[in-house]
């Protein structure tokens, strides 16, 4: 009966150990921090001109796009462009042709502080044509939605908080379906980062 009793006193009187005081675990796998705080990463509100090269040359669109945090940030910044971050958009043409709405996700690779690359692949469903016999000479037999999209771009940072981004971006059923003609535009963005 002393025995537990000594070891309840023992309990009541120890000096609380914090997890800091035991020092790192041997087995611990290190893990980088969550990249951000806020729900959303940045903000990009541009235009592009829709398929300069084919059919709906001539017209353009209002694209905009968020981009979320990247679920975590590796301990060395290096790192960082192997985790992507998960994007949403959309392009709205102003002339009627063909407008769409996507997702996927984006590498960032930076170069200094001020510019940056990125890379990205998703997909996107459009509002286009998918190769009717009746097809305007002004619009893009996309074969079928959705499509695949991929865009490559270049920015630089005007400040901590705002950047301007070229972009070139592919929208493609890579072959899958009838109709393959795709849509390659180009395009001018401002991004704001939270």
């Amino acid at each position: 009966m002393r025995a537990p009793f000594c070891v309840l006193l023992a309990l009541l009187f120890a000096t609380p150990v914090a997890a800091a005081d035991l020092g790192p675990s041997p087995s611990a796998i290190p893990y980088g921090a969550p990249a951000s705080r806020s729900f959303l990463s940045e903000i990009r509100v541009g235009g592009s001109i829709q398929d300069p090269s084919g059919p709906e040359s001539g017209s353009g669109s209002i694209t905009g796009e968020i981009l979320f945090p990247r679920l975590f940030a590796p301990s060395d910044a290096g790192l960082n462009v192997l985790i992507p971050r998960l994007h949403v958009g959309g392009s709205a043409n102003v002339s009627g042709r063909t407008s769409f709405a996507y997702a996927g996700l984006t590498w960032t690779l930076d170069i200094g502080s001020a510019f940056f690359l990125e890379g990205t692949f998703g997909g996107a469903v459009h509002n286009g044509d998918v190769g009717r016999v009746d097809l305007s000479p002004h619009d893009a037999a996309l074969g079928c939605s959705p499509l695949f999209r991929e865009s490559a771009s270049a920015g630089w940072r005007i400040t901590p908080q705002w950047s301007a981004i070229a972009t070139i971006e592919h929208l493609s059923n890579a072959g899958l379906c009838s109709q393959n003609r795709g849509l390659t535009n180009v395009g001018l963005r401002f991004g704001y980062a939270f």
